[in-house]
């Protein structure tokens, strides 16, 4: 019993100090913007033909059943912890957004026939608040809910699509306007990435840095809304590359190293098109930030680099004894190197996870070639910017080769290579080996 009671007095403690910091701030930024004049809303002429569906109030009221027991589904510390400072700060900083940017619901409400929907309307009208929009809370903590529920091996699925009823129910109950859905959606993805969970966590690091991507869509969303309110021209436009980092996010939670490049390093056609402003982008960022253009030796024989373009090939000859290791996977390699050498591409997701096996094998493979090299071979390991992936697996490489403790090994790179990043995660990743 001692023990139980030990296990719950922090999930109950947490959900507590969360519930009195909500009841706190909702209701006084409420009773302060009742106060004013004059509230303006915020409402695009396409949202009066959202319909009116009276039975979403019940996902809808469902989210406080939600708040209150979301502390239980927590199974260790860092996890009650995470979601306590997600809690606390979305609500404080929606609070500050409530005072600073006060909105009202503009829409008429039909009446409601049904009387089991009606009293529940009833009764949300005698606790909620026509104001208090955006960020909309409920969408909000809709996302901080997944977080916890997505870790659950029962009842997942189910879960995640009523989560997905609280959100639309937002709009559908007539509650709140579209800007205050996607308002919500950026705070939640800002609040994962000021409390990552397990953030030393080579395992996590995609959901981090996907969560990055999905904060910078729904940026690019709000500000295509934003265009289409004052302007109503070129406006889809900017669906496009709002739907490129959404799905570039989705690959990057699944670790999908080949959502560009195939086996062989090309990117097809059709995804070149499609991902163009993904490509761009690092074609902008490989041109200018890129270091270590010049391969830099770190074993006799044995090179790493950034993506090399033809003049940084000039004083290191390239022919088929010469093995290239192309770690990179959002940008495709030199032709003249896939022509003229022997190519292997093995990609790595960018700033992301590094599978353990695939690194095994690849490390492995690296040294056997290197053991068997000709005379004039050598080996040549680059990712796109020169920063993190060579650095790396040349770590392993040459923690294999030399028979070196990992320590001595990352002091050698850092020592050979100044632009090394070995971030916190992956020093996680190296002690695995």
């Amino acid at each position: 019993m001692d023990e139980k009671r030990l296990k719950l007095k922090p999930k109950t403690y947490a959900m507590l100090l969360c519930s009195v910091v909500f009841m706190i701030v909702y209701n006084y930024s409420a009773w302060h913007v009742s106060k004013l004049q004059k509230v303006p809303s915020f409402v695009f002429d396409f949202e009066k033909y959202i319909p009116f569906l009276p039975w979403t109030i019940i996902p809808y009221m469902t989210s406080v059943l939600f708040f209150c027991s979301i502390f239980f589904f927590c199974n260790t510390k860092e996890q009650l912890k995470v979601l306590t400072q997600r809690m606390l700060f979305v609500t404080i900083v929606a609070g500050i957004c409530f005072l600073l940017f006060p909105l009202k619901f503009s829409l008429q409400k039909p009446q409601v026939s049904n009387s089991i929907f009606g009293y529940s309307f009833q009764f949300l009208t005698t606790f909620d608040s026509p104001f208090n929009q955006a960020p909309s809370l409920h969408i909000v903590y809709a996302f901080i809910f997944w977080s916890v529920f997505r870790n659950l091996k029962k009842w997942k699925i189910f879960l995640m699509i009523w989560l997905v009823a609280i959100g639309i129910s937002t709009l559908t109950t007539y509650q709140h306007h579209l800007i205050d859905v996607v308002t919500g959606t950026i705070l939640a993805h800002i609040s994962f990435l000021f409390f990552p969970y397990q953030k030393n966590n080579f395992l996590y690091r995609n959901f981090q840095v996907a969560n990055f991507y999905f904060l910078l869509a729904w940026i690019i969303v709000s500000i295509f809304l934003l265009i289409y309110k004052f302007s109503n021209e070129y406006w889809l436009i900017l669906l496009w590359p709002a739907l490129v980092m959404i799905l570039t996010g989705y690959h990057y939670q699944k670790n999908n190293i080949h959502f560009l490049k195939d086996n062989n390093g090309n990117i097809p056609l059709y995804k070149t098109i499609f991902y163009y402003p993904y490509l761009f982008i690092y074609w902008i960022f490989w041109k200018f930030l890129r270091k270590n253009k010049k391969p830099l030796e770190i074993i006799t024989n044995i090179y790493i680099s950034s993506k090399p373009d033809k003049n940084d090939l000039q004083d290191f000859e390239i022919n088929k004894n010469t093995f290239v290791y192309d770690l990179s996977a959002e940008i495709e390699e030199n032709s003249e190197i896939k022509q003229k050498s022997t190519y292997y591409s093995v990609s790595f997701l960018d700033i992301g996870m590094l599978d353990l096996d695939q690194t095994k094998k690849l490390v492995t493979k690296i040294t056997e070639n290197y053991l068997h090299l000709p005379k004039d071979g050598k080996i040549l390991i680059h990712c796109t910017m020169g920063y993190t992936r060579s650095s790396v697996i040349g770590i392993l490489v040459m923690k294999n080769i030399l028979s070196l403790p990992l320590n001595q090994a990352i002091t050698n790179m850092k020592v050979l290579n100044k632009n090394a990043v070995i971030h916190s995660y992956i020093y996680d990743f190296l002690k695995k080996f």
